[in-house]
């Protein structure tokens, strides 16, 4: 299905991340954190896919409704496209965490003509085939949101993973002293994101006396999360830390732990403003790592900036260090739901229409 959002008709963007000056030569500037990666990384050369505007750009969303996060992407995306008068159409296309489904929404771009194709993955190679083709037809395709396991795409900028996993990793073994129980709640299984933040975990774990005693998915879902947090506590309470791939998870398990009147153990956590609230008032020994949902224009910025024919590296990493408590702080708004994600590039007249508790 087209997910337009044609709500969105406006979006500041933050300054430091516009595109400026047209010069072929000129390196975008694609989002706050991200950064050339430093070895290995050909280069896209300017003019390769200049053509002039307006442009139609597509996008293959791996699952708008999975969660309140890949609704912000979407959110974000179009925001993006929207504060750009060159882009006459930004079509997103759900996937639905269908393969198949994103295999026919690719060739549907293509089909379309688009100028460009963002792809966020479903999995590690349901989009493989499929970008080499839109490549082939001359569409330039930017990927983020998960690692694929062909290199046919044109650019790519990649958060989270191992990184992301190693963040929460890491402060569970300074916390716990290198020994300990934890559980481990994951993501969708299948999906590369999942798949490389546990790897990430693991490595942070590597050399230490940590045991995993429970290992489950939880989707990155608050729902799910909930009756897997409830499961594991009667099962055996005794756990002194918690690793979970999301903080819609993290919310879950913390809801849990106050529901039975228990110590809520560290836990690892994400920018989220509802998981925010829980940890400024409750005081638990938590993390924040960082996944910021403005990746979806990021995805559109670097779209266009192939389009302007300007030079682009193959290989983005967007590898901020976790937050603490007193930056979760500066961020987390009382006034919006627990739905929003920081940090965002979302102006403040959509921050209050989309996410207001009034």
């Amino acid at each position: 299905m087209k997910y337009t959002l044609k709500s969105l008709t406006t979006a500041v963007l933050l300054t430091s991340t516009i595109l400026v000056a047209p010069s072929l030569a000129q390196e975008a500037m694609l989002m706050d954190g991200v950064t050339a990666r430093a070895d290995n990384n050909p280069t896209v050369e300017a003019g390769k896919f200049q053509k002039d505007g307006p442009w139609v750009i597509g996008m293959s969303h791996f699952g708008v409704n999975a969660n309140t996060w890949t609704v912000q992407v979407a959110h974000e995306t179009q925001g993006a496209a929207d504060a750009d008068e060159r882009i006459s159409k930004m079509i997103i296309l759900d996937a639905g965490f269908d393969q198949k489904k994103q295999v026919s929404d690719i060739e549907d771009l293509i089909a379309q003509k688009v100028d460009a194709i963002i792809v966020q993955p479903v999995t590690s190679t349901s989009a493989d085939a499929s970008i080499a083709k839109a490549v082939a037809a001359g569409i330039p395709v930017v990927l983020h949101t998960g690692r694929i396991e062909s290199d046919a795409y044109t650019t790519e900028i990649q958060g989270g993973a191992e990184h992301f996993g190693k963040v929460m990793g890491d402060f569970l073994v300074a916390e716990l002293g290198g020994k300990g129980n934890v559980w481990v709640l994951r993501g969708l299984a299948g999906h590369p994101e999942d798949t490389n933040r546990y790897n990430g975990m693991l490595q942070a774990f590597e050399g230490s006396d940590i045991e995993i005693i429970a290992e489950d998915h939880g989707d990155w879902q608050y729902d799910k999360s909930k009756k897997l947090c409830e499961t594991l506590y009667l099962n055996n309470p005794q756990v002194d830390g918690i690793w979970s791939s999301g903080a819609d998870m993290t919310r879950a398990c913390v809801d849990v732990f106050k529901q039975f009147g228990a110590e809520i153990p560290p836990i690892s956590g994400e920018g989220n403003n509802g998981f925010f609230g829980q940890w400024i008032k409750d005081g638990f020994k938590s993390v924040s790592a960082e996944y910021s949902p403005a990746q979806g224009a990021a995805g559109v910025r670097a779209a266009v900036a192939l389009l302007e024919g300007k030079e682009l590296k193959k290989h983005y990493d967007y590898n901020p260090e976790g937050w603490d408590v007193d930056k979760a702080a500066t961020y987390y708004r009382d006034d919006l739901s627990a739905n929003v994600w920081w940090p965002t590039e979302l102006p403040e007249e959509k921050l209050q229409e989309l996410y207001s508790k009034k």
